[in-house]
C-alpha cells in the first residue's frame, strides 16, 4: 500500500495507529474525521476483525519490536511532515494492580517496556502530535519517567490527565491515562461533558438475546441450576449478591465475605456501566448481569457499554478471545472526544 497523492494529506488529518486491537481507537479517530493510513497489531484474531471493519488500512501483523518504522514510512509514501497523529496504547496489562498472595505489586512484565516502541516510532516518524493511551497506574511506573523524557527529547511539549471516559459520552465508568503531546506546544484535552450516558441510553433499545439474529447478542452462556437461582434473586436495577441471603452464597463468597462484592451484581439502568473488562460475559467476573433479566450481558451489549456501534463486526464463535478483545479496546468516543481538540490544534 502506498498512498501517493500528496492532496489526501490536505484533505484529512493522516494518522497511525500502534497496538491497534480491534479498532476501538482506529474508529474514534475516524469519527473525529482522521484518515488511519496504518496499524500495527500481534494478535492475529484481534488484527482479522481490525481489517473486517477498516478494510482501508494497511495493517502489520507482528510483534513491533520486529518492524522498521523507516520501512513503514516509505511503504506508506510519508513524509516526515505528512504524519499529523500517531496514537496507542501499549498493552496495559504490564501496568495493572495486580497483587501477589503476599500483597506485593507485580510490575515485572515484559510488556512494560513496549512502551518505548512507541517512542521509536515518534523518533522517526516525527508526527506533529502523539496521542498515547494507558491504565492510570503507568504515571506511578519509573519508566513513564523515562518515557517522557525521551519524548522531550525529540522536542514535542506534552502532558497527561487521567480522566474518566464516563465524563466523554461513554456510557461506562473507566478511568484512564491519555498523554497528549505536540510539536508546536501543547495540546488541548476535550473537556467534559455535563450530562452522561446511562446503561439505559446504550441497551435498553436492542431486541431481545436469543432471538435478534446477531449472533454476538444471541449468544448466551448455560449456567447450573445454582448459579441460575443466585441470578434470578439478586435484586433488579442495581442489586448486588450481598443481598442474598448466605444460604444462597457460593461457598468462595462465604469464605471470603469482603471481597469482589460487585461479583453476580446487576447494572442500573440510569447509572454508567462499571468498567468492562475481559470477563464481562460472566457474571461471577464482576457486576456484569443484565439490569433486568436474569442473565449476564452479552458480548454485543458489552461492546455498545464500550462505546462500539451497533454493527461493528466482531467473530461470535469464540466468546472468550471476544470478550478479551472488548475488553481491551479503547472507547471510540473518549478517542474522538480529545481528536476533535487535536484536530483542532492541526489546523
Amino acid at each position: 500500500m502506498r498512498i501517493s497523492k500528496q492532496s489526501d494529506f490536505a484533505k484529512k488529518p493522516i494518522a497511525i495507529d500502534l497496538f491497534c486491537g480491534c479498532g476501538g481507537l482506529t474508529l474514534g479517530l475516524r469519527k473525529a474525521g482522521f484518515k488511519v493510513v496504518g496499524a500495527v497489531e500481534l494478535d492475529h484474531l484481534a488484527a482479522e476483525t481490525y481489517r473486517k471493519n477498516h478494510p482501508s488500512v494497511h495493517v502489520w501483523e507482528s510483534d513491533i519490536q520486529k518492524l522498521d518504522p523507516a520501512k513503514i514510512q516509505k511503504q506508506l509514501g510519508l513524509a516526515e511532515t505528512n504524519l499529523s497523529l500517531l496514537a496507542g496504547c501499549p498493552p496495559c496489562q504490564g501496568f495493572s494492580r495486580l497483587r501477589t498472595k503476599n500483597g506485593a505489586i507485580i510490575t515485572d512484565d515484559q510488556r512494560n517496556n513496549l512502551l518505548f516502541e512507541f517512542e521509536r516510532f515518534a523518533k522517526v516518524f516525527r508526527p506533529k502530535v502523539l496521542m498515547l493511551e494507558n491504565v492510570p497506574s503507568l504515571a506511578d511506573d519509573h519508566r513513564f519517567s523515562i518515557f517522557l523524557d525521551k519524548i522531550d527529547s525529540l522536542g514535542y511539549q506534552g502532558e497527561y490527565q487521567i480522566l474518566d471516559a464516563a465524563d466523554f459520552d461513554v456510557p461506562q465508568r473507566r478511568k484512564r491515562l491519555i498523554f497528549l503531546a505536540g510539536l508546536y506546544g501543547c495540546v488541548p484535552f476535550a473537556p467534559p461533558l455535563v450530562e452522561r450516558r446511562t446503561v439505559r441510553d446504550a441497551i435498553a433499545s436492542l431486541p431481545q438475546s436469543g432471538h435478534s439474529g446477531d449472533p454476538l447478542h444471541d449468544l448466551r452462556p448455560v449456567h447450573i441450576a445454582r448459579v441460575q437461582n443466585i441470578i434470578h434473586n439478586v435484586p433488579k436495577d442495581g442489586g448486588s449478591r450481598s443481598s442474598l441471603p448466605e444460604e444462597m452464597w457460593l461457598n468462595c463468597h462465604k469464605k471470603n465475605k469482603g471481597g469482589f462484592k460487585d461479583v453476580y451484581g446487576r447494572m442500573a439502568w440510569d447509572r454508567v456501566a462499571p468498567t468492562i473488562t475481559s470477563g464481562c460475559f460472566n457474571p461471577s467476573k464482576g457486576r456484569f448481569l443484565h439490569p433486568e433479566e436474569d442473565r449476564a450481558i452479552t458480548l454485543r451489549e458489552a461492546a455498545i457499554l464500550q462505546g462500539f456501534p451497533k454493527k461493528y463486526i466482531f467473530p461470535a464463535d469464540n466468546r472468550s478471545a471476544v470478550g478479551t478483545m472488548i475488553g481491551n479496546a479503547l472507547p471510540p468516543p473518549f478517542i474522538t472526544a480529545h481528536a476533535k481538540k487535536i484536530k483542532e490544534y492541526l489546523l
